[in-house]
């Protein structure tokens, strides 16, 4: 999902795993349960990696071969997020009730993404944008365009 660019990038940037982790005020041992997948990374720890290394999620996820948006927003809002999210799933004439069961999960986690309430999570965010080619920048208020990648 990241873990190669994410190791390609701290190689790149000639940090070890414990400064990677000190960026994120977490543990090493968490940071390379992350960095090799045994442990899903939380969207917003990716939030804090994209903005300290000025790349989007989508080139983490390996999408897109462009490193960082023009006019990139470094914060993430749950809002807004939400709001994508449904305008989205509406223009795909997608229910709640079926992407929870794309994404294996159950209804109310949709709709408590939609309203809001919490942040798409990471692995939810990327299976949404490799299945439909939507840029996870877009998705979460980070990009105003491109709303899909290529």
């Amino acid at each position: 999902m990241y873990s190669n660019k994410l190791k390609l990038i701290r190689e790149k940037s000639k940090l070890t795993q414990k400064e990677m982790a000190d960026i994120l005020n977490i543990d090493r041992s968490q940071y390379g349960k992350y960095e090799n997948e045994y442990v899903i990374i939380p969207t917003k720890h990716l939030n804090t990696l994209c903005n300290y290394f000025n790349c989007s999620f989508d080139y983490l996820f390996d999408f897109v071969d462009l490193i960082q948006y023009k006019d990139s927003n470094h914060s993430l809002d749950n809002k807004i997020s939400g709001q994508r999210l449904r305008e989205f799933r509406k223009e795909k004439k997608i229910t709640q009730e079926k992407l929870a069961n794309i994404l294996n999960t159950v209804h109310p986690v949709i709709t408590n993404y939609e309203n809001g309430k919490h942040l798409i999570a990471t692995p939810f965010l990327y299976t949404i944008c490799h299945k439909y080619h939507i840029s996870a920048d877009y998705l979460l208020g980070k990009i105003n365009t491109p709303k899909y990648w290529k």
